[in-house]
Parts: C-alpha cells; sequence; structure tokens
C-alpha cells in the first residue's frame, strides 16, 4: 500500500532514492512521507464508513489493512523477538563484570595498599597499588552502600591523571579503550558531520557548525562541536524525565562545561550539585583550552589528555570506571557511543529505533 503510494505520487521517488542511498531519511524527507501517505488516504475516503478511514483501523472492531499488516510482521518475528528480548538487557556502565586481571590483594594486604597510595607520591607506585586493589574498587562500586564514597577511599583518581583509563583497560582489555580516538577523526567526525547536515537551523546548531571553520575564534573547537552535533541527532527523550523533556541545545550542557582560567574550581563545584559526570574545559575561552577535568560527586578528576577529544574519551570511560549510570537527557547519545564507538556489550544492550537509525546513517554515509 505504502508502496504503490510512493510511486504514483510526485516526490515519492525521491523518498525512494535517498533511502536506497543512506538506508535512513532525514527529517524533511520524513514529513514528506506522512504528507504523501496522508493525502493517498484522503483520496481513498471511503464515503459509505462513518470516518472514511475504517478500511486502514477501525477502532472499534480492531481491524483493517494496518492491523492486518502489523499481525503479519509480528507472527514472523515473534520467534526472534522472544530470543532477543532475554538477551537484549540494559547493558551499561553499571554491569557488573567478569576480568581477567592481575594478582589481586585482599583482606590486610589490601588495606596495606590502600594506605600505602594514600601517602605515596610516586605515580609508578601509586599506579601499581591501584592495579593490585582493581578488584576491590569494583566491589565496592557495585555495593550502593560503599559506592558513593569511592573518591573518598581511592582519592589518588583526584591527583593522579591516567587511572581512568588504567581501570577501563582492566575492565575490557586492550582492545576496546583505544576504538573511539583510532576511528574518530578518520571515521565517525566526517560522517557524523555529513548526516547533520539534514538538522533543523538553529542558534546552537549554527554555532556548532561554525566551529568547523578554520576562522573560528569563540565556540569549541571543531571535534568537540562535531561530538556535540551528535547530541543533536539523538536528543533527548521525554522517557524517564521526571521533570519533561529538555532540547538538545540544554542536553549539551549536561556533556561539557567552560570555566575560564582564573575561576575558583571550589565555587565552581559547589555550584553544579551531583550531577552525572560531565567534562570541565578550562581555558582562556572555548577554543583554546589548558586543561580537561572529569567532574564527579562534585570532584574534579584531572584528564591525562591534552586534546578534547582525548578528554571527551576519559568521561565516556569515566562511566565504566565508576559504574555511573548516564545522564537520563543523554541515554540515547552514550548508548550510541557504547555499542558503536566503543563495541561494548553489542546485541545485549537495549537501543532505542533512534540509536539504530542514526548507525545505518553514519555506516552508510560516503565522504
Amino acid at each position: 500500500m505504502v508502496y504503490v503510494a510512493l510511486h504514483q505520487k510526485t516526490g515519492g521517488e525521491d523518498i525512494f532514492k535517498e533511502y536506497n542511498a543512506t538506508k535512513g531519511l532525514s527529517d524533511q524527507t520524513r514529513r514528506k512521507l506522512v504528507n504523501i501517505l496522508v493525502a493517498d488516504m484522503i483520496e481513498s475516503w471511503d464515503t459509505a464508513s462513518p470516518t472514511g478511514y475504517e478500511h486502514y483501523y477501525n477502532p472499534h472492531s480492531g481491524q483493517g489493512y494496518l492491523v492486518y499488516r502489523l499481525k503479519t510482521v509480528q507472527r514472523n518475528t515473534t520467534s526472534d523477538f522472544k530470543r532477543s528480548s532475554k538477551s537484549a538487557e540494559q547493558h551499561g556502565p553499571k554491569t557488573l563484570r567478569e576480568t581477567s586481571t592481575s594478582e589481586q590483594l585482599s583482606g590486610d594486604e589490601c588495606r596495606e595498599a590502600m594506605s600505602v597510595m594514600k601517602h605515596s607520591a610516586d605515580q609508578p607506585v601509586i599506579k601499581e597499588k591501584m592495579k593490585a586493589t582493581f578488584k576491590h574498587r569494583q566491589s565496592m562500586l557495585h555495593d550502593p552502600d560503599q559506592s558513593s564514597g569511592i573518591l573518598d577511599v581511592f582519592p589518588r583518581f583526584l591527583d593522579t591523571p591516567g587511572l581512568i583509563n588504567q581501570d577501563f583497560t582492566m575492565l575490557f582489555g586492550e582492545d576496546v579503550p583505544g576504538k573511539f580516538i583510532a576511528k574518530w577523526p578518520t571515521f565517525y567526525k566526517p560522517r557524523i558531520i555529513t548526516v547533520c547536515k539534514g538538522l533543523r537551523p538553529g542558534t546552537h546548531v549554527d554555532d556548532l557548525w561554525s566551529a568547523q571553520e578554520e576562522s573560528n575564534d569563540y565556540g569549541w573547537d571543531s571535534d568537540l562541536a562535531a561530538i556535540l552535533l551528535l547530541v543533536h541527532l539523538l536528543p533527548p527523550t521525554a522517557k524517564g524525565q521526571r521533570h519533561g523533556k529538555i532540547s538538545a541545545t540544554e542536553a549539551t550542557d549536561h556533556v561539557v562545561k567552560f570555566m575560564k582560567v582564573g575561576t575558583s574550581m571550589v565555587t565552581f563545584l559547589e555550584r553544579v550539585g551531583s550531577a552525572q559526570p560531565f567534562l570541565l574545559c578550562v581555558g582562556q575561552k572555548k577554543s583554546s583550552i589548558q586543561k580537561f577535568y572529569v567532574i564527579l560527586d562534585q570532584k574534579a578528576i584531572p584528564c591525562v589528555a591534552q586534546t578534547a577529544v582525548a578528554a571527551f574519551d576519559e568521561l565516556f570511560k569515566a562511566h565504566f570506571v565508576f559504574a555511573v549510570s548516564y545522564d537520563e537527557a543523554l541515554c540515547n547519545f552514550y548508548t550510541f557511543l557504547q555499542t558503536t564507538m566503543y563495541g561494548i556489550d553489542v546485541g545485549t544492550t537495549k537501543e532505542s529505533p533512534r540509536v539504530k537509525e542514526i548507525r545505518a546513517k553514519v555506516d552508510h554515509t560516503e565522504v
């Protein structure tokens, strides 16, 4: 029915061409599709029935073309759905994972190592003791009574850059940690920018676009701007939002914040409250950042990274290292990163249709 309508109406062939080329439809083309189908339904109006559309769907009898088609699709996919529903759980940062790690300390030896770390200034010693207490730390993180005090028990996260990357590697091995940084500049960034050309213009989107120009002096650098454009591609939904849906522009402020050099860090941290992890960029201006921090539980964890991309990489990893759930407004955004860019829990993580759609668009985009 849809196939016939599109082939018969002006503009229908353009919809087929776009779908065949991109394996998806832009928002503008979606609206065109709806308009064509509504026009076709009006032309097929049944003058002998009360509403005229009962042959498509009759709310009283629960019958019609749409119902028949849905039943056919459901019947054909029931077995696949049952299998996938058992395995497709909401895997993510809070999942307790089996890890194959180096020799781990327990009991008095573990407590002694933790005491040594608190009083040592030797970074190699700190990193060695952190490795040896990894499983104890994981046990604490997945205990609701202990997880909130993890940075008090392991304060060296706050002054020893590189510990987030070290724990993340112990969680996932050597292959996963480098995936995002390796493929971002040559594969993901140019394709995301291309897909974002279909976004509706707006002040914030336009500002992020301007950051892709070499002459940009006041906005974020081109990499961080492209990452924030992805938030607009995967905007917040109202699901789980107790206070209603927020805009994509507001959601980007949950990813990264800017603080000018000379501003009091203590005052800043007091104001942010107990939000989910975000990236703090400190510099004279957004395009020239001198220092990056991951902010967690009103504490600043210094990034080892010297670039925005590497700092954002640490922000993402911090969710897993500290077993912290994604910000509700950024669930689609971070789930896309998790499954598509890092390859974590692929096939066992619950993904929204929007996440799957954007992945298909990015994968099939030519640049």
